[in-house]
């Protein structure tokens, strides 16, 4: 204490010390000060509370990390050798983050701030919005499920997006295998607490589960995918001696024996007993303020204030609309006597149009799925002025989830351009890959669907991180199921099959208004589902099943494609309308895609405010 009072009185003694020491200590507090604002606080600037609320969505989450490729393998890589944590202690956490957010995003004074900021707070506010309104329902959700749930997509995680490119990423990839049985200890105890609130899913979800799981590890270790995929990322990385090669595997060997398996093992132990519990009542009117709940899921998916009813309204419409297209269309082919369903079902029968039932047959099913999306690529300066930086290739589903997958899924590239986007196709079935409907598929999936969307959206410049990856349902899927139309406008279905085959997928798409809310709001069961979707679209009954189970464990989500793409169709007439010969569908489709995704209502006004920016203004004749 003396040597600091000496050392003090000898500085204050000089003047020009004294100014320095003053300003030194008015830096320090006025840093202190920013920084607490900046961590705790109220940040000064509301871009820096943009970032804050990015991390704090993400930082908790180390698998969205991973598929984000934002930092994996990077110096200030933390996350890439965990999991995330599914447990109701940490979902209640981030559900109290958001509210807090939330709050905090109000207090910005709206009117003080840019043109950009505004729109990134009011997509901002929306999202927030919307998940604190679903604090209610935080377990009425079934994170166990036969399509993506925790039990496939962990294992998918490491299979198909952690990368191995050196001797401490594959480190990582050991470490997250041992991590398996935490973060399922976490899952079961969700499953209970929801189960206690008389949340359980319906006995068809847990039968499947409990055969993928029982399938997951009924091989040998050394045959297993979590084993071979990463043998196969190992012997990629040049840079590493056989020494470490040979232990990395041995590791991963014994995590996979040790943990893995008895971690699948406690899994499959709680589901047999709830299972016993469960019942065949499908739709989630079952459960508590269970009409509530799906009004809920409905909402956040559309982004819109439609009511089941008339969601389910709309899609008769539709239906009635594109099945009268398309028996045009199988009339002018010769297809007379049967229903559309029927002679749909006979076309996805005719050998003409299906591949061989073999490895070669899948692989070239592979490949011209690519060819169609390199095909198009080539073809769209007439019709986007903008490109996504990152390409875009196609894959197999893994042979271990292909049983309850969807035929298809995007997988987002990798932000930091080590990941391109991945069109993800089904093979467990090459009847459920008609020729003529590859082409719509194709164009969904990838170009110009959803890889121009969501690689353009990672692409855009100067807007808050959140504004790149914030998902909304149905602007992301209105535009895939957009694109498939456009394509057909623009030339590449002039094929009639081809077409037929787009109509098809925009006709399964209006019946799934009618079947996600009949389910759900109208209380079919799971067989009326089915028989309506065989009547109506005339698909394979394996594919019928596994869509009409889809919409089971995801209520609300498969009503977001036609509504979007309804949105998208007649913002695009207004515009064309108001603008005449002005009109450009080039800038229509940036306006669309350059400020990444939004709700709908955001999006539409945002057109709005184009056509009437583009409309010449008027002016009075001369006399």
């Amino acid at each position: 204490m003396g040597v600091n009072n000496r050392w003090f009185t000898k500085i204050k003694a000089t003047p020009g010390k004294t100014i320095c020491l003053s300003l030194l200590s008015l830096g320090l507090l006025t840093g202190g000060w920013w920084t607490y604002r900046l961590i705790w606080g109220k940040p000064l600037n509301i871009n820096h509370f943009y970032e804050r609320a990015m991390i704090d969505f993400v930082r908790n989450d180390p698998e969205l990390l991973t598929s984000l490729g934002l930092i994996d393998g990077t110096l200030i890589d933390f996350h890439s050798d965990d999991l995330s944590d599914v447990s109701p202690s940490h979902t209640e956490k981030m559900a109290e983050k958001i509210r807090q957010n939330l709050v905090m995003l109000r207090r910005y004074d709206f009117a003080s701030q840019s043109d950009s900021q505004r729109l990134s707070t009011e997509i901002l506010e929306w999202f927030l919005n919307n998940e604190e309104r679903g604090r209610p329902f935080l377990y009425h959700h079934y994170p166990v499920n036969q399509l993506f749930g925790v039990q496939s997509e962990t294992p998918d995680l490491l299979i198909n997006q952690h990368s191995v490119t050196n001797k401490k990423s594959a480190q990582r990839y050991v470490a997250r295998l041992s991590k398996f049985d935490d973060k399922f200890a976490g899952l079961i105890e969700s499953l209970q607490l929801s189960e206690a609130r008389g949340v359980i899913p319906p006995r068809f979800v847990l039968e499947k589960v409990l055969d993928q799981m029982r399938d997951f590890k009924a091989v040998p270790v050394e045959e297993h995918v979590l084993y071979t995929s990463f043998i196969e990322k190992l012997n990629k990385v040049e840079k590493l001696d056989e020494t470490s090669r040979a232990q990395l595997a041995a590791q991963a060997q014994s995590e996979i024996e040790r943990t893995i398996y008895p971690t699948y093992d406690n899994l499959i132990e709680y589901l047999e007993g709830l299972a016993l519990k469960s019942n065949t009542d499908d739709g989630v009117w079952k459960l508590p303020d269970g009409d509530a709940y799906y009004a809920y899921q409905l909402r956040s998916h559309t982004t819109t204030d439609d009511t089941p009813e008339q969601v389910h309204e709309m899609g008769l419409a539709e239906v009635a609309r594109i099945q009268i297209e398309m028996r045009t269309i199988l009339d002018d082919l010769g297809y007379t006597g049967k229903t559309v369903a029927e002679h749909m079902r006979q076309l996805g029968r005719d050998p003409q149009f299906l591949y061989p039932d073999t490895e070669a047959g899948r692989s070239q099913i592979l490949s011209d799925y690519q060819t169609i999306v390199d095909e198009i690529n080539q073809g769209l300066s007439e019709v986007f002025n903008l490109r996504p930086e990152a390409g875009v290739k196609v894959e197999r589903i893994p042979e271990f989830k292909e049983e309850t997958a969807p035929i298809a899924y995007y997988q987002r590239p990798a932000m930091d351009g080590s990941r391109p986007g991945i069109f993800f196709a089904n093979l467990r079935d090459t009847k459920a890959h008609p020729k003529f409907r590859m082409r719509t598929l194709a164009y969904h999936e990838a170009i110009p669907g959803h890889h121009f969307q969501v690689g353009l959206q990672q692409d855009i410049q100067d807007v808050p991180t959140f504004r790149k990856v914030i998902p909304f349902t149905a602007y992301a899927e209105g535009w895939a199921l957009y694109t498939e139309q456009l394509a057909w406008e623009m030339g590449f279905q002039a094929d009639p099959y081809s077409n037929l085959g787009r109509l098809q997928d925009e006709l399964l798409r209006a019946v799934r208004l009618v079947v996600d809310t009949g389910i759900h709001a109208k209380r079919w069961t799971r067989e009326e589902a089915i028989d309506y979707m065989m009547t109506s679209l005339g698909m394979l009954k394996d594919n019928v099943v596994t869509e009409v189970e889809r919409y089971i464990v995801m209520p609300g989500q498969a009503c977001a494609y036609k509504i979007g793409m309804m949105k998208l169709l007649e913002l695009r007439e207004r515009a064309q309308q108001g603008l005449g010969d002005r009109f450009d569908l080039r800038a229509f489709h940036d306006v669309v895609l350059q400020n990444g995704a939004m709700p709908l209502t955001i999006l539409e006004r945002e057109v709005d405010v184009w056509i009437e920016q583009n409309v010449p203004a008027y002016v009075d004749p001369p006399f």
